[in-house]
Formats: C-alpha cells, structure tokens, sequence
C-alpha cells in the first residue's frame, strides 16, 4: 500500500475532518481568549494609566506591575493548557484515524 492510498483513506475520513474542526476550533477560541486579555491591558494603559499607577499596599508595588504579570502567566497557562489538549485528546483522535486507513 503507497502513502497516497493512506492519505487518500484519511482526508476522505469524516472523523478526520471533525477532529481538524475540533482542534482549530480550540485553537481559535485559546487565541482570541489571549488576544482579550492583551488588548485589555493595553486598553487599561491607554485608557486608565492612573489605574495601573495605584500602588499596592505601602511599598513600590503597583497594580501595572500585577496585572503586567498576570498577562504574561496568562500566555503561559493557556500555552499549557494547549499543549496537554494537543498530546492526549487531539493527538490519540488522531492516531486512531491513521489505524483505521490501515
């Protein structure tokens, strides 16, 4: 059997197709969702800088600073969270749909 009667099999598998959708789907809504928390944060710089001046307590520490960092841990844990959806659900949808073209 050539590789191209198994990827003919494969693109003509319906659940194929559907796990593409699924995993573009999630993909698409994990970057719009980091795309908000960002431009949030540049909306609160341009819109209320004198928000994110506030300090925090007695000390140094203001709530730019925070919130600057909650932005970047936010891009790490959805990076994260992608990751582990990509090697075990996605990942084993798609191993199966190669056995099958076996």
């Amino acid at each position: 059997m050539s590789n191209g009667d198994q990827t003919t099999r494969i693109l003509a598998d319906p659940a194929f197709h559907a796990a593409v959708r699924k995993r573009a789907r999630f993909g698409w809504g994990m970057a719009i969702l980091m795309c908000v928390i960002y431009f949030g944060f540049i909306l609160l710089v341009a819109f209320a800088p004198g928000t994110l001046a506030e300090p925090i307590g007695d000390g140094t520490l203001t709530l730019g600073l925070v919130v600057g960092l909650i932005v970047i841990l936010s891009a790490l844990i959805l990076t994260a969270i992608y990751v582990v959806k990509a090697n075990s659900a996605f990942d084993h949808e798609t191993r199966s749909v190669v056995e099958r073209s076996r």
